[in-house]
């Protein structure tokens, strides 16, 4: 479904300041270029974010067990840390919306011992519980819309 409709978020996406933008809670994972705007915190929307976002918006609340939401980017010369996230049985889901490079030597997300790129329109799901982290060697910024959720009873979840 968010594959059908990328392009629907990506001109929302293109309609945001950067002013908009906000860094990432755990600084200790960065330096700096690690930007988010949140839609869903904790399966809450983010009223005033939706707001400017409402397509985007209707189609991630679709979403059965929605936990977070929004949109994720990686300044040139970002390196996110190896690092786990949530517990065990949470999902998170890339949505490729401006990917500058698909070799994996410049651009990629580090899942265990899988290496992946990204590509427009495009989702890429991992499990977070799994080590780990996403390096921006371009010279051009890259966003990915974000998204945790818990898989339906039913669903097998693996690596990246």
């Amino acid at each position: 479904m968010l594959e059908a409709h990328w392009d629907i978020i990506h001109q929302e996406l293109s309609a945001l300041r950067g002013a908009h933008f906000i860094d990432w809670s755990e600084r200790y994972l960065y330096k700096e270029g690690w930007t988010t705007f949140g839609l869903y915190a904790y399966g809450i929307a983010i009223g005033k974010n939706c707001a400017l976002c409402p397509e985007t918006t209707k189609l991630i609340e679709t979403i059965p067990n929605l936990m977070t939401a929004g949109f994720s980017s990686l300044a040139p010369g970002t390196h996110i840390t190896p690092h786990t996230g949530y517990p065990e049985g949470v999902l998170r889901c890339h949505l490729g919306l401006v990917i500058p490079d698909k070799n994996p030597a410049v651009l990629a997300l580090r899942c265990g011992d899988e290496v992946r790129t990204w590509e427009p329109g495009k989702c890429l799901v991992f499990d977070d519980t799994l080590e780990h982290e996403a390096w921006n060697r371009s010279d051009r910024t890259r966003v990915v819309m974000i998204l945790d959720f818990t898989p339906l009873p039913g669903l097998v979840s693996s690596n990246v």
